[in-house]
């Protein structure tokens, strides 16, 4: 045998040798996954939608199926010796999700041996704004000349739009003016002119614009809608004429919005050239937290994910993941539930619809509370006396599926808890005092045995609730030292761009010995330099950048610290403007969720200086961020995080809540003014009647694209539908707050609570949520008897 066979046959060998090892770790990896995970795993091409309960581990099954999808793509390209490499496109809802799914892909590929690359994991327009960038001409997004709007800067072209209306249809803001009954005094008119102007119509203008862009609507459809209502009012031709004026606005601004970033990734897409190249850089997409879609942002994933090599079918590669259950946004954001549950029933019908229904995280008595609340809400909405009758306009709250305990040999450790007292706890205290009293007895004698590991969470409904909370238990967590963390106090101002400012000024003024000082102070604090006397250093920056002969030796963590500092001017010149940030935040061995931070604050600044790209402009930008801003971070939803640490209880919203779990959680105050609460239209804008005009659009907008323009409600119909997505949505919210405890669900309602938070002194009777006392005589053995 000649050499070259000889090498020819080693090489074959040990190809073939790495990828049996290679498949025996894709099948160990699938072992360690449930039923719906596996589901994921085996997923080789086409549609599959995932329809996930709490708690069953949809993040890890995406993970896996992607790393297990990446490794037969290696494989398919080996055995057909493609140079090619095509990725797989990650998409999710966050941020902070998109960090903490990238490290657990790396982690099953480091498993399977391979590079921890061909994937990408992007939210949504992260992803539509690199479509968008790479095809200028068919985007229509020079971003060298346009400029992401910040939320100031939206509110000021809002109201700005709102007064250009006003001038441009004197005669229908009249008439909004006059209301239902007018009698001319002229004291009146004013104020109604300020409520207008100030409150009604930029609501009007800021939910529709989202809505009707999301949707992919252009003012004039939006006016077309309008012909087929009879209200005198006609808002949904005022919400047209409104959006048409923040479009012009915006365009002579040279400002995009992130919906902009969506339409102009579709209009590249759109284009048979563009969308070739696009597809053939990708093999597959995957969707995490699919119900909160919106349908232009479904369809530009449907266009990426199509599969050039089976065009003719039209083969989507595509999972989405998600839980209709837990949509908890859609009141507030153009997201509805529906879209997925189209999806799930579309792929059901070609049996391409896996359940993830088995789920670890809770006790048993925790998973049949939160089952039976889910099961008593939707019988409300069977027909009967007083309850909505189901239509296609007032479905369900929730899809029908149960969460079931894992099975005894589950891998995953410490599945399904025993649960600690009774497991479920449901109190009904004499008023909020005797609530808090109630609470920290519990929390005491929860926290005595293993303080340092037991983690546990408080959830209201709004801020107001946790500060009063926070300010009533705070004393007796100081006593028992237990730490009392307020998320909605926490610091929002991120340390990241104040960081970054500093060593980028260090880099444009390197003889600033303030500058050099500010730098070094971070290096210090990120502990990449020992602590050392920094004046000495910033007395003379040449010197200790680039010290001469004539300088005296400089001790070792003294060289360290210029060679850092060295190698930041040498980004400035070897590096394009645009990458100065990623590569400051890895010098600073930032950790993900500060990597993500620093992503999301590079993209922003990038955006604003793109039309005037220079160092100076940088900082301007930034400087004004640091400055006048209350930059938020980007978390990750790890369970070592500052939400669920152990020692700590933890007061947080329910919304805030989602995606993390706890020992033990308490959710208190569960009123029926809050829970489902209903629309309250305040005093100061009843002149135009028992509704708001953004809600009913809203409503009016939504029927039109799930049903058919003749179909759009009037202004009575639009208004009760929108209190019935209110209230199907808040029940949706306690469903996911009562699914975020492992061993233990604290429940109360207490018989006297303030009507309204912002005075919590004065306590009236209130009724308890109605799902409270439901869940009394389904669980007896759980009530808690206060005598």
């Amino acid at each position: 045998m000649s050499d070259a066979n000889f090498t020819d046959t080693v090489v074959q060998n040990n190809l073939e040798s790495a990828s049996l090892l290679r498949s025996q770790a894709i099948v160990n990896i699938r072992n360690s996954l449930r039923l719906g995970q596996q589901q994921m795993a085996d997923w080789e091409g086409g549609k599959l939608a995932v329809s996930a309960v709490p708690g069953a581990g949809k993040s890890t099954g995406m993970a896996a199926a992607a790393a297990i999808a990446i490794a037969r793509q290696y494989e398919r390209n080996a055995n057909t010796l493609r140079n090619t490499r095509r990725q797989l496109v990650v998409v999710t809802f966050t941020r902070s999700a998109a960090a903490n799914i990238k490290v657990k892909i790396r982690d099953y590929l480091r498993q399977l041996s391979l590079p921890q690359t061909g994937f990408v994991v992007q939210t949504l327009h992260g992803l539509a704004l690199n479509i968008a960038s790479r095809h200028p001409d068919l985007s229509g997004l020079q971003l060298d000349e346009v400029t992401l709007v910040t939320a100031n800067q939206s509110h000021r072209i809002l109201r700005n739009a709102v007064e250009k209306w006003i001038a441009y249809n004197p005669g229908r803001y009249i008439r909004l003016l006059e209301g239902l009954n007018f009698d001319g005094e002229e004291t009146e008119k004013l104020r109604r002119q300020s409520v207008l102007r100030t409150e009604v119509l930029p609501d009007l203008a800021t939910t529709v614009i989202h809505e009707a862009k999301s949707s992919g609507l252009s003012p004039e459809e939006l006016r077309e809608y309008s012909k087929y209502t009879n209200d005198e009012y006609k808002i949904l031709n005022v919400a047209a004429g409104l959006y048409e004026q923040y479009q012009e606005l915006m365009r002579s601004r040279d400002f995009i919005d992130y919906d902009d970033m969506i339409l102009a990734a579709l209009r590249v897409l759109n284009n048979s050239y563009a969308r070739r190249i696009e597809q053939n850089q990708v093999f597959a997409v995957f969707e995490d937290e699919a119900q909160d879609s919106s349908p232009l942002q479904t369809k530009l994933l449907e266009l990426l994910a199509t599969d050039l090599e089976n065009s003719q079918n039209e083969q989507i590669n595509l999972i989405r993941v998600g839980d209709p259950n837990q949509a908890i946004n859609s009141t507030f954001t153009p997201a509805d539930p529906i879209y997925f549950r189209e999806f799930c029933e579309e792929c059901d019908g070609i049996e391409r619809l896996a359940t993830m229904d088995r789920a670890g995280r809770s006790t048993p008595i925790v998973i049949q509370a939160a089952n039976f609340m889910l099961n008593w809400v939707n019988s409300l909405y069977v027909g009967g006396k007083g309850k909505a009758e189901v239509t296609p306009q007032f479905p369900v709250p929730f899809r029908q599926q149960m969460i079931c305990t894992v099975d005894p040999n589950d891998p995953q450790p410490d599945a399904n808890p025993p649960h600690i007292g009774r497991g479920l706890e449901l109190y009904t205290p004499r008023d909020i005092h005797h609530t808090v009293e109630l609470l920290q007895q519990r929390v005491i004698e929860l926290f005595a045995d293993e303080p340092s590991k037991t983690s546990a969470a408080v959830l209201v409904r709004e801020n107001r609730q946790g500060r009063w909370l926070a300010e009533a238990l705070t004393p007796i967590c100081k006593e028992n030292q237990i730490i009392l963390y307020d998320a909605g106090e926490r610091d929002r101002h991120s340390h990241v761009p104040a960081e970054i400012l500093s060593l980028l000024q260090f880099c444009d003024r390197p003889h600033s010995p303030d500058y050099l000082k500010a730098s070094l102070e971070v290096m210090v604090k990120r502990q990449l330099i020992p602590t050392q006397d920094l004046n000495a250093l910033a007395a003379e920056p040449e010197d200790f950048l680039y010290p001469t002969a004539l300088v005296a030796p400089q001790p070792e963590p003294v060289q360290r610290a210029a060679r850092l500092c060295r190698s930041l001017l040498r980004a400035k010149l070897e590096l394009p403007l645009y990458q100065l940030i990623s590569f400051i935040a890895l010098a600073l061995n930032y950790d993900q969720a500060e990597l993500a931070t620093a992503d999301k604050l590079s993209d922003r600044v990038n955006l604003q200086i793109a039309g005037s790209s220079s160092m100076g402009s940088m900082l301007g930008t930034l400087s004004e961020i640091v400055g006048s801003e209350r930059f938020e971070a980007v978390e990750t939803d790890d369970l070592e995080a500052r939400y669920t640490r152990g020692g700590q209880l933890t007061i947080i919203t329910m919304h805030k809540a989602k995606g993390l779990d706890w020992d033990y959680v308490f959710i208190p105050f569960l009123h029926e003014n809050l829970i489902p609460g209903k629309f309250w239209v305040p005093p100061q804008s009843q002149f135009l009647g028992s509704f708001t005009l953004s809600e009913v659009a809203r409503a009016q907008i939504r029927v039109a694209l799930h049903h058919g323009k003749e179909n759009i409600p009037t202004i009575t119909e639009a208004w009760e539908q929108a209190k019935y997505l209110k209230i199907a949505e808040e029940y949706r919210l306690l469903y996911v707050a009562m699914t975020r405890a492992k061993r233990m669900l604290w429940m109360s309602a207490a018989r006297k609570a303030p009507f309204t938070w912002s005075k919590p002194q004065n306590l009236q009777e209130q009724n308890p949520c109605p799902v409270f006392p439901a869940l009394k005589r389904q669980f007896p053995d759980s009530v808690v008897d206060l005598a």
